[in-house]
């Protein structure tokens, strides 16, 4: 039986043997072609990385598979070779609670890591008002979860260890407690039920805005989604957006806005989103195609535009761009408008940049933005109007 083992772990071994030639040979080739692509521009390296380190990886995880066999394996011997010699075998009760305590050391300084290297990763703080809420809500909910996380875990493995099987004590089996499962079925419920009421009352708080009192917001900007942008409409100086309809979208007038209704005449349009700083803003959110999504991480906004099902988001941004990039250290942030649903293979391509500024900068910047209803869209209006006429004079005449 101990020679059957030997062995097999000398054929194990042969194979790591060769596992570790595949994966040394790759590693070179893999730096091979980080070096060929270094100033082939970031698709070259990103060729080499993509296509090359998945396989390296998957041969590395395949290697330490091996090596954990092939050491059960050596313990088997070993263990077996004690029997034989008449000695006292391994005591794997006992090998088996100090893995529980390793895996436990390993666990926490893997959390640790996720804390200290990926948490560095964490959006800043919000800059927007209802965002400071929602960042209270978050942390409240990553506490209370992170401190039953790190009590189970403990208690889990440190149990495994302590009361691991010995011959010198009895095990006592407890199968219903009345009081336990009180305990462990009243405290989570207790503690979900505070956090699923605090989420309500912060997201009521959030979307019963001043629209539903009938105060206007200080400024109505359009969002409309469709494959693979967005576009941008400001009011002009009327401060009113005029109406839009789909059958009217043309290749001129894309987001198909009805120039019947007078509001329509100073529309703006804009290919960066620019928003003055503490006001309260309105996102009218459309979608023409398919379903989109409306997400400004840093202002804590995402909602969903959805075809034919107009919805809105009304937020008060509280920091400007350059105030974020001074806080940051990073003179080239820019806040961003990103689609958040994957709407097809262009998906990417979906993003503006924001740019929170002054009152003074934001009435500057207004007044050099050109009028949604241009010199090209005119001729085709006139145009339509023309053949409409000319339609309605047949249908009369016949």
């Amino acid at each position: 039986m101990g020679l059957k083992n030997l062995i097999s772990s000398k054929k194990m071994l042969s194979l790591l043997a060769v596992f570790m030639l595949l994966s040394t040979n790759l590693l070179f080739a893999q730096d091979a072609a980080s070096s060929a692509t270094t100033g082939a521009g970031d698709a070259g390296t990103a060729t080499g990385n993509v296509w090359i380190g998945p396989v390296y990886y998957i041969l590395l995880f395949i290697i330490v598979c091996f090596v954990v066999a092939i050491v059960g394996k050596i313990l088997r011997v070993f263990d077996l070779t004690q029997q034989i010699q008449g000695k006292k075998p391994m005591n794997w009760h006992n090998i088996m609670g100090v893995f529980c305590l390793i895996f436990l050391v390993a666990g926490l300084y893997g959390a640790y890591w996720e804390f200290t290297v990926q948490g560095s990763m964490i959006l800043p703080e919000s800059a927007s008002a209802h965002g400071v809420k929602i960042d209270e809500m978050f942390w409240t909910t990553t506490v209370l979860t992170m401190i039953v996380f790190f009590v189970t875990q403990i208690l889990l493995f440190t149990f495994l260890f302590r009361y691991r099987y010995s011959e010198k004590r009895r095990g006592h089996f407890l199968p219903h407690n009345n009081t336990i499962e009180k305990v462990w079925t009243i405290a989570p419920a207790i503690v979900l039920t505070i956090l699923v009421i605090f989420g309500f009352f912060t997201w009521q708080e959030i979307t019963n805005s001043v629209d539903a009192k009938g105060e206007p917001a200080s400024i109505n900007v359009d969002v409309t989604g469709h494959q693979f942008a967005w576009e941008l409409r400001y009011p002009g100086a009327d401060g009113k957006l005029g109406k839009t309809d789909y059958k009217l979208v043309t290749g001129l007038n894309k987001l198909g806005i009805n120039f019947k209704d007078k509001n329509s005449f100073d529309d703006l349009q804009a290919d960066t989103m620019v928003l003055p700083v503490r006001k309260s803003i309105r996102l009218n959110i459309h979608a023409q195609d398919v379903i989109h999504s409306v997400y400004m991480p840093h202002f804590r906004v995402q909602l969903n535009a959805v075809p034919g099902l107009p919805t809105y988001f009304k937020f008060t941004p509280t920091i400007t761009t350059a105030e974020m990039q001074r806080k940051l250290g990073d003179p080239d942030f820019q806040y961003l408008l990103y689609c958040n649903k994957i709407c097809g293979g262009s998906h990417y391509n979906m993003k503006k940049v924001v740019k929170v500024v002054s009152e003074a900068e934001y009435q500057a910047w207004i007044a050099q933005q050109k009028p949604y209803l241009s010199g090209a869209l005119k001729k085709e209006l006139q145009f339509a109007a023309t053949k409409d006429a000319q339609q309605k004079r047949l249908a009369l005449n016949n």
